[in-house]
């Protein structure tokens, strides 16, 4: 059990990280990305902001201290 337990662990550290404000704002990138897709409409641009605005965001709160 403590090997199972492991490894959720690394992963959750792995995706996570430090920043669980950045993995959440990836999943609801991505969440909006499906459901756009899914509707046949074309979503190509919603990463690259996402990626951009996260940065940004992550990058104003590290120079911040917090």
């Amino acid at each position: 059990m403590k090997r199972v337990q492991g490894f959720f662990a690394g992963v959750w550290e792995f995706v996570v990280g430090d920043d669980w404000r950045t993995a959440l704002g990836v999943v609801l990138a991505l969440a909006l990305t499906a459901l756009l897709a899914g509707a046949a409409i074309s979503a190509w641009w919603i990463m690259p902001l996402a990626v951009l605005g996260l940065l940004a965001l992550s990058i104003r709160r590290a120079a911040r201290g917090g």
